[in-house]
């Protein structure tokens, strides 16, 4: 008797041993928790708002004049806060709330049943949700860059919220969420090269069209007032970006592994290939050549990460830096569109490049992982990711143009021309960046 009890304290106490060490611990019958997992999405979350505060804030600023440099920091920090309230309220649920074909419902309006036990795979569903949060906030910040230094600072917000509520989480539900039409016609979007880029890009391209060009625009010289700032800015992108695209596995496996190795690879592509554009073209390469190479590389291998190997993400980095390169130093200009600070240039073109070349390289022939569901070779396949592409082109075209419009004709988009000569960060902030 004794021997036995002397057993079962044995046997209690291994077991006690074994859930304090393994990394699985099981809470219900078909939700075990990852705890490795669970560490690196955690990571990642806090990696891909790094991103926008500070990243993206100081990427932007630089490139602005000195008297608006503080609005666009304003700006990228006000749609973190107000996204992340729009994501609580009813943004997730919209996106991840469901199975549908185009949107995820209401069960989770005011997060509904988001408690500490509720899962989401292998990791908690509250992990997953702020790791979305964080896409759902850099994504309307991108468009900032397209009409930097003109709109009004309570018309850039009021756009943001509808943007987000009727734009952005939806598409985020047609490609990532259960039952989404695009997901389900097979489109291969690992990190957000339709979901992100080419959403934003676009609607940055309306916007600036929309919202008009600053005043004496191709005119009067508008440099960059402080590219030390650009330079930091896009090293914090670029280390931000792991948590962005390796995050997009949602686990810490091979294929985040993978996510990291490509991403490190296009980036550093484009960037040579920027520079060596510029250097050709213009005679010397330049820190804003090189830091917005870089940028167009991440961008155009978000789509990509998890489904190519690195001689695909060699590839898309040469066409993505030489193609951004031409988009912006070239078209951009003879278009004459003030995109202000290269959102679609960058964002939008890199976004369409990578997209329709990850149905290139995704071939197994090729390195990489595999073809979506329903295709069985690389047209097919291109041909689903130019239809993914060509939806949210069309989409979000129009509908960033309604809501532009419709907020035109009731408030106003466009500071006054007083205001815009003083600067934003006088006439709608009331402070000076620089008290020289």
């Amino acid at each position: 008797m004794i021997k036995l009890k002397l057993f079962n304290k044995v046997i209690a106490g291994a077991a006690a041993m074994a859930a304090a060490v393994l990394p699985s611990i099981a809470f219900a019958e078909d939700a075990v928790l990852n705890s490795g997992d669970t560490a690196w999405m955690l990571t990642a979350t806090a990696l891909v708002l790094f991103m926008t505060i500070p990243g993206l804030s100081l990427f932007y600023a630089g490139m602005t004049r000195a008297k608006n440099g503080l609005s666009v920091m304003m700006q990228c920090f006000a749609i973190t806060a107000v996204m992340t309230v729009i994501w609580a309220l009813y943004g997730y649920s919209i996106a991840f709330g469901g199975e549908g074909a185009y949107w995820g419902g209401l069960d989770k309006l005011f997060l509904s049943g988001l408690t500490v036990d509720s899962m989401s795979g292998a990791i908690p569903e509250s992990v997953f949700m702020t790791f979305q949060m964080t896409f759902a906030i850099i994504t309307p910040a991108l468009i900032v860059g397209a009409f930097a230094e003109r709109m009004k600072f309570s018309a850039m917000l009021i756009f943001m919220v509808i943007w987000v509520t009727v734009i952005y989480a939806p598409i985020t539900h047609w490609v990532w969420g259960d039952g989404g039409f695009l997901l389900d016609a097979g489109i291969l979007d690992f990190a957000g090269g339709t979901v992100v880029h080419i959403n934003a890009g676009v609607a940055g391209l309306v916007a600036a069209i929309v919202v008009g060009k600053r005043k004496g625009y191709q005119k009067t010289p508008m440099p960059p007032h402080n590219l030390m700032f650009t330079i930091v800015g896009a090293a914090m992108l670029w280390v931000g970006w792991f948590g962005f695209n390796a995050g997009s596995a949602l686990a810490a496996d091979g294929t985040a592994g993978m996510a990291m190795a490509v991403t490190q690879i296009a980036a550093a592509m484009a960037a040579v290939v920027w520079m060596l554009a510029e250097w050709v073209t213009h005679g010397k390469p330049s820190v804003l050549g090189i830091a917005s190479g870089a940028v167009a590389g991440l961008v155009a291998i978000t789509p990509a990460a998890g489904f190519v190997g690195p001689m695909g993400a060699l590839a898309i980095g040469a066409a993505s830096g030489l193609g951004c390169f031409i988009a912006a130093v070239k078209i951009k200009p003879a278009l004459g569109f003030d995109d202000s600070l290269d959102a679609f240039s960058v964002h939008g073109v890199g976004g369409i490049i990578g997209a329709l070349l990850t149905g290139v390289f995704c071939a197994t022939s090729l390195g990489g992982a595999g073809f979506g569901d329903g295709n069985d070779s690389i047209s097919s396949q291109v041909m689903t990711q130019a239809y993914g592409v060509g939806v949210v082109l069309v989409y979000t075209t129009v509908v960033t143009f309604i809501i532009l419009k419709v907020l035109d004709l009731l408030i106003g988009l466009r500071v006054t021309e007083e205001e815009e000569t003083e600067g934003l960060d006088i006439s709608q902030h009331d402070e000076r960046a620089y008290i020289l």
